[in-house]
């Protein structure tokens, strides 16, 4: 091992010759070390689950209530056709289609 580089990758930014003055005359080295990592929950992960978690039930309700109302539309209109055609017959019998008001 050369005694001359500081040991492992601790501090790789240490220049040798201060290592080798530290080392020599007894003094301290001080080695600071910037921690990246975040202090508290890390919410930006839960973020986009629960975004896209939440953009897919609005759109589920979005597409029944659309579908709802298409039905409710179908229905007024199966009932106005229904009721202005009067009755209806085939063969002898009559089918009268929606009550007269």
């Amino acid at each position: 091992m050369d005694h001359r580089a500081p040991p492992g990758h601790l501090a790789p930014h240490i220049p040798a010759d201060a290592w080798n003055r530290a080392q020599t005359t007894g003094q301290p080295v001080v080695i600071v070390v910037h921690d990246t990592t975040p202090a508290a929950f890390p919410w930006r992960r839960l973020l986009l689950p629960f975004a896209i978690a939440g953009a897919a039930a609005l759109g589920t309700w979005g597409v029944v209530a659309a579908l709802a109302w298409l039905l409710d539309i179908a229905a007024h209109t199966a009932t106005v056709i229904a009721g202005a055609a009067g009755p209806i017959g085939v063969g002898g019998i009559t089918l009268k289609l929606a009550r007269s008001k």
